[in-house]
C-alpha cells in the first residue's frame, strides 16, 4: 500500500495502527498515546477553524519544547493552515521581521507568554493566543481564542492536500539574510518517509528530543519521523536540552537512538568524561547533523557510548535530510563523510551545470519530492537556486569512488588565500583533534598580500591553559603550511545559531573587529 502523500495522512494512519502505543512523554509528568494525541490534534484543529483560521493562513508559534507546541503545530497543519515556528529567544525586532515576513495571521505562545513576541505581534496588529494542556486527561488543549459557534466536527470535512503549505521556516542565514522557505505536506511526508526508511524507525523505537522544535533537525528528524513510525519521543522536563537529565531520560524512556548537532555531542561527551553515568542505554545508533562532526569527536562518541555514530547532511530547503551514513547492516559509515543520498537525486555540478565525475569537487545539487518549490517572494534567490533543473545547495563537495559524499565547505565560506582554496571545515577538524581544544572555528579575513588569510578562534577545555603558540605548533604539524591559521583568538564563547551551529561569518566579523 502506498504511504499517504501528506504528513497528516501518515499520522492519521499511525493513530489507527498503533492507537495504544506511547507517542509523546513529558519527562516525569505524563504520556500520551498515538490515539490520544490524534484526538487532541483534531479538537485543536476544530478550535482553530471555528476561530476563523482558513486554509493557507500562516499561524506563528513560539514555545519551548513542550507537548503544547506539538499539538498546536499538528493542529495548524491539520486545519490546512501553515505553521511558522519561531525561536522563543528572539528579540522583539527579530519577531517583528519574522512575523511580518511570514504574513502571520495569529501568534500562539505558551500560557506563560513571550513578551518580545507579544510586543511585536501587537505592533503589527496580529492577535495572540495561548495554548496549554492542563493535564494528560484533559478533553482538549485549552486555546485562548474567540470562537464562533461552528460545530466541532467541522474539521472532519477538511481533507489535507499534498500541495498545502504546511510549514514556513527561514534559512539559518549563515551566509546571508534569512530566506523564507515554504514546505508542503508532500515535502514533509516524503522527508519523513526517507528518514524512517534509512534509519529503520519502527514502533519499537524511542528517543529523547534534545534539539529545538522550531528548526527542521529537531522537528523532522526527531519528532515527526518518530510519530510517523508509530515510535515514541520524550521531551525534557525543562522544555530544552539539559545535559544533567539527558541520560536518565534516555534510560527511563528506553531510548534506542538520538540525534543532535556536534555542539550537543561535545557537551554530552565532556560530561561523560568528567562524570560518567553508572549505566548507559543500548542504542541502535547516534545521529549527527546540521554542522560538520570532526572525525575525532565521532570516534570518542562511539567509544564512550558503544553505538555507531552516523553523520548526515541536511538543509531546510530539503525538508531536512539529503544524505546520511548507513546503519552498520547496510554498509560502512565513514568519518568525515556525510554518507549517501536518501530518497532523492543528488549530483555534483560544475558552473555550467555539467555533472562531474567521482572525486571531482563541485556544487552539491539535489532534486526530489522533499525539496521546496522555491523561496517566498524572492525571485532572485529562486533563479540562482534552481538553475539547470536542480536545487543548488551552495555547498562544495565530491563523491568518493563508493558514492559517499564529502563536503568541503560553503561556496561563500571557502577561504581563497592567494588562489589556494582552503576548506575551513578541514581546519576545524584538525583543531578539534587537539586534546585541549573544546570548540574551534576557522575563517577567512581580508589580507593585503594574499587577498584572504586564515584565522581561527578556539574555546579551550576547562582547566587547560593552551596558548596561541601551541595552537600554531599543532596546526603546522597537521596541516599544509598555507592552511595554518595566521592568528589565533582564544575565547570563552563563539557566535552560534539557536541550534548550536557556529556562525563562521559572524565569528569572522567579531574577531576581526578586535584586531
Amino acid at each position: 500500500m502506498q504511504p499517504p502523500t501528506t504528513l497528516t495522512g501518515l499520522l492519521h494512519r499511525v493513530a489507527g495502527t498503533f492507537p495504544s502505543h506511547r507517542a509523546v512523554s513529558v519527562s516525569g509528568k505524563f504520556n500520551l498515546t498515538h490515539s490520544r494525541l490524534h484526538h487532541l490534534v483534531e479538537r485543536a484543529a476544530a478550535r482553530l477553524l471555528s476561530a476563523g483560521i482558513k486554509p493557507g493562513d500562516v499561524v506563528a508559534l513560539t514555545f519551548p519544547n513542550t507537548v503544547e507546541f506539538i499539538i498546536t503545530f499538528l493542529a495548524i497543519i491539520r486545519a490546512r493552515a501553515t505553521a511558522a515556528p519561531l525561536n522563543a529567544a528572539y528579540t522583539a525586532e527579530e519577531f517583528e521581521f519574522y512575523l511580518s515576513d511570514s504574513e502571520s495571521k495569529l501568534l500562539i505562545t505558551s500560557k506563560e507568554g513571550n513578551e518580545p513576541a507579544q510586543a511585536a505581534a501587537s505592533k503589527l496588529g496580529i492577535p495572540v493566543s495561548t495554548a496549554s494542556l492542563e493535564e494528560a486527561e484533559a478533553e482538549e488543549l485549552s486555546l485562548s481564542l474567540s470562537y464562533t459557534d461552528s460545530p466541532i466536527d467541522s474539521v472532519s470535512e477538511l481533507t489535507n492536500d499534498a500541495s498545502d503549505v504546511a510549514l514556513f521556516l527561514h534559512t539559518s542565514g549563515t551566509t546571508s539574510r534569512p530566506k523564507g522557505v515554504p514546505l508542503t505536506q508532500q515535502n514533509l511526508a516524503s522527508s519523513v518517509e526517507n528518514i524512517k526508511s534509512v534509519y529503520k524507525l519502527t514502533e519499537s523505537d524511542s528517543t529523547v528530543i534534545v534539539l529545538p522544535l522550531f528548526h527542521v533537525h529537531g522537528l523532522l528528524a526527531a519528532l515527526l519521523s518518530s510519530l510517523a513510525a508509530g515510535a515514541a519521543v520524550a521531551l525534557p522536563a525543562a522544555g530544552r536540552f539539559s545535559a544533567s537529565s539527558f541520560w536518565s531520560d534516555m534510560l527511563t524512556y528506553n531510548a534506542t537512538w538520538y540525534t543532535a548537532v556536534p555542539t550537543v555531542h561535545q557537551i554530552v561527551l565532556e560530561r561523560h568524561l568528567k562524570n560518567p553515568e553508572p549505566v548507559y542505554p543500548k542504542l541502535r545508533f547516534i545521529r549527527s547533523c546540521s554542522a560538520s562532526l570532526a572525525p575525532v569527536i565521532l570516534e570518542r562518541l562511539e567509544e564512550a557510548f558503544g553505538a555507531p555514530v552516523l553523520e548526515a547532511y541536511a538543509m531546510t530547503e530539503a525538508s531536512h535530510l539529503m544524505s546520511t551514513n548507513p546503519l552498520p547492516e547496510d554498509g560502512p559509515h565513514r568519518a568525515g563523510s556525510v554518507g549517501k543520498p536518501v530518497g532523492q537525486e543528488m549530483a555534483i555540478l560544475d558552473e555550467k551545470g555539467e555533472i562531474l565525475k567521482n572525486e571531482v569537487k563541485g556544487e552539491v545539487c539535489i532534486r526530489g519530492h522533499n525539496v521546496t518549490k522555491g523561496y517566498k517572494n524572492n525571485p532572485d534567490a529562486n533563479i540562482s537556486a534552481f538553475q539547470y533543473g536542480w536545487f543548488h545547495t551552495g555547498d562544495i563537495g565530491f563523491f568518493d569512488s563508493d558514492g559517499y559524499l564529502h563536503l568541503v565547505g560553503r561556496i561563500k565560506e571557502l577561504i581563497n588565500r592567494g588562489g589556494e582554496k582552503i576548506s575551513p571545515i578541514e581546519v576545524d577538524a584538525v583543531l578539534l583533534s587537539h586534546p585541549d581544544i573544546a570548540q574551534a572555528v576557522a575563517f577567512g579575513v581580508p589580507d593585503d598580500k594574499y587577498g584572504e588569510e586564515i584565522n581561527c578562534a578556539i574555546i579551550p577545555k576547562e582547566g587547560s591553559n593552551i596558548d596561541e603558540e601551541e595552537v600554531q605548533r599543532f596546526s603546522k604539524k597537521n596541516l599544509a603550511s598555507f592552511k595554518v591559521p595566521k592568528k589565533v583568538f582564544i575565547t570563552d564563547s563563539l557566535p552560534k545559531t539557536a541550534t548550536g551551529k557556529i556562525l563562521r561569518r559572524l565569528a569572522a566579523e567579531h574577531f576581526v573587529s578586535q584586531t
